[in-house]
């Protein structure tokens, strides 16, 4: 706000969320504090902070309508908070806050047929933010885990199919990679995972 101009140097990317780390040398600039996207709830009022448009130091407020959604324009690593604060060209990359001001997402997509608003935002769990931060820091890269599959909850309409009469589980839908390691360990499309390195997978 004081017009200072700097020169950043990019620390590292992460294509799968649309993420980047920069530098700059500066001094006395303010920060935000982190919040944890764990605590945020549906109907929660959050105000998204940007320039769309070039217009600088705009907000606009909304409330939360999911905290973990998935976009057909997204990746297997980008589960969504959505809300229906403005978010439009330009304000995009900016932070979405709670009402204490803390970040707790970063604006990322809106759902629109023309381009601008339409009452439909995204934006990235700042716990992933976090996740991605630390990880570029620390090794200039994200390393994930991979399976090479695609995965769907156990609904009632599979219980009845499959005669399973406790939904639990995770359903393979697909095995997306011949090569990944859920291929090489012999998982098929329609197996049922119920435990993951020791850990019972929760019901739908």
């Amino acid at each position: 706000s004081d017009r200072r101009e700097f020169s950043a140097k990019v620390v590292g990317t992460d294509p799968k969320t649309d993420l980047a780390v920069v530098k700059i040398e500066a001094s006395s600039l303010p920060t935000v504090k982190i919040g944890d996207v764990n605590q945020v709830k549906v109907g929660n009022w959050v105000i998204a902070i940007g320039s769309p448009f070039g217009l600088a130091q705009t907000v606009t407020a909304g409330i939360i309508s999911q905290t973990n959604r998935e976009t057909p324009g997204g990746t297997l690593f980008q589960k969504f908070i959505q809300t229906d604060a403005a978010i439009n060209r330009g304000n995009s990359g900016g932070p979405l806050v709670n009402m204490n001001g803390e970040v707790i997402g970063v604006n990322s997509q809106i759902a629109t047929s023309t381009g601008d608003y339409n009452g439909i935002g995204f934006a990235l769990p700042s716990n992933d933010v976090a996740y991605v931060y630390q990880q570029i820091i620390a090794n200039g890269k994200v390393r994930r885990g991979y399976l090479g599959v695609s995965l769907d909850s156990i609904k009632p309409e599979f219980g009845k199919v499959y005669e399973m009469p406790n939904l639990k589980g995770a359903l393979i839908t697909e095995v997306r990679d011949k090569e990944s390691r859920a291929a090489k360990a012999g998982l098929q499309a329609n197996d049922v995972i119920i435990e993951f390195n020791g850990q019972p997978i929760g019901g739908h």
